[in-house]
């Protein structure tokens, strides 16, 4: 009996190892791993920010509807940046452009930072500077997006994805969890300005970084202007597999994502402030990191789509759960933390999927488009909550998301069989 026990655990061990995250890409390569610690970084102050920025405009406001407005102020410039920038990915040193990506992103939260000290800032300020940040952000996401295959090698893009995958959703647990309480205990400006510093760290990973230059596409050489910018659409042209990984996303976050609601939520239902706002989004980035660090399984999985519409479908009946609950406040917390683990599921398959798919040299142009979906659906997703909640309740409109959520998913697995069926290596 007792001979069997180191074999127990040399086979515990093996389990373990199987779904714990592989770190290979940050041993592999020094310039992903630059990449990956200032993103980190910066995302933490940019998370303080985005509690800040939402529970600034409701003390403004006392109104969700414009809080709703945050996402309608930032659709616009992320629309045009996202597919006007595009082609610039595939044809520019995408470290340059990156650096340029994050000098903007740190002035728009200087802007912000100025406001708050000036007390109570008009609200064209803030939207301005909202609409700003998302204009850059589309360009720095898709932007090191596209870097990522070619730091790490195509054989490891699923492990990056994973990787990354943590690095935000851990910025995104320990963001907001302090944006809540400096904005409790400090004020706005200190949020806005702990934001400003950390892009400092961010601007100097990608100062260290060596220099990124696309591989061009014979074909594409020739296209200028609006031609190279719509070559990344016609590109998806019949690709329904490659589109369906856009339009599930879009489905989960226009009607599944509530986060504009949270601080009408933390006032009205659950009796709290800006701390509760802070854990109402840092729960989901918890799901996500508990998620993501147990990833090691997702190498043997071969049907990609099928994994994403199961992990959608979570989703959508988490945030539908959550609706429920009423003022339980930890029950409420658990539901979130289900959804988020959901969802880094789902965006590790669909980041994996567009990833393979997809060729250097037009991968900016649909990264691009990628990232308008991925950071433009909350902000879409951000003005139908507001809205709902404000016709309804808000409690109506959490609901109804995480249901039309559900509704979604399996109007694509009846729309499109294949995306279920789809595997690595198959037509897209």
């Amino acid at each position: 009996m007792t001979a069997s026990v180191p074999g127990r655990g040399r086979a515990l061990r093996g389990r373990v190892r199987r779904l714990a995250i592989d770190l290979t890409p940050l041993r592999k390569s020094r310039d992903f791993r630059l990449l990956w610690t200032g993103e980190m970084l910066s995302q933490v102050g940019s998370q303080i920010t985005l509690v800040a920025l939402y529970l600034q405009v409701f003390k403004l406001t006392n109104s969700s509807l414009a809080v709703g407005f945050i996402g309608l102020a930032q659709l616009v410039p992320m629309l045009l940046t996202s597919i006007g920038f595009g082609p610039q990915i595939d044809r520019r040193d995408r470290r340059r452009l990156l650096l340029f990506a994050q000098s903007g992103l740190m002035l728009a939260s200087i802007v912000l930072f100025i406001g708050a000290r000036l007390g109570d800032p008009p609200l064209v300020l803030v939207y301005g500077a909202a609409a700003a940040s998302a204009g850059f952000l589309s360009i720095s996401m898709p932007t090191r997006g596209a870097m990522t295959p070619r730091l790490v090698g195509d054989e490891l893009v699923p492990q990056a994805a994973a990787l990354n995958q943590v690095m935000w959703n851990g910025a995104g647990l320990v963001g907001p969890a302090l944006g809540g309480v400096i904005v409790a205990q400090l004020g706005f400006s200190w949020a806005y300005g702990i934001d400003v510093v950390s892009y400092v760290a961010a601007l100097t990973a990608a100062l260290l970084i060596h220099s990124q230059r696309p591989e061009p596409i014979e074909d594409e050489e020739r296209e200028t202007g609006w031609a190279a910018v719509f070559s990344g659409l016609r590109y998806l042209k019949g690709k329904r597999v490659l589109q369906s990984t856009f339009t599930i996303d879009i489905v989960a976050m226009v009607f599944g994502m509530p986060r504009v609601l949270f601080p009408v939520l933390a006032e009205t239902t659950f009796h709290a402030g800006p701390i509760v706002v802070g854990l109402l989004f840092a729960a989901p980035a918890l799901g996500a990191i508990l998620g993501a660090v147990t990833s090691g399984w997702i190498r043997m999985v071969r049907r990609l789509g099928l994994a994403i519409l199961v992990a959608v479908t979570v989703w959508g009946a988490a945030i539908a759960a959550f609706g429920l609950v009423g003022g339980n406040l930890a029950l409420a917390l658990g539901f979130l933390v289900v959804a988020g683990g959901a969802d880094v599921i789902s965006a590790v398959f669909r980041n994996a999927t567009q990833q393979l798919i997809v060729p250097d040299g037009i991968r900016g142009r649909i990264t691009a488009i990628n990232i308008f979906v991925v950071a433009g659906g909350p902000r879409l997703g951000d003005l139908e909550s507001g809205l709902v909640a404000s016709i309804f309740t808000p409690t109506v409109s959490v609901v109804s998301g995480g249901l039309l959520c559900l509704a979604g998913v399996a109007t694509i697995a009846l729309k499109v069989p294949r995306f279920a069926q789809w595997t690595t290596g198959d037509p897209p």
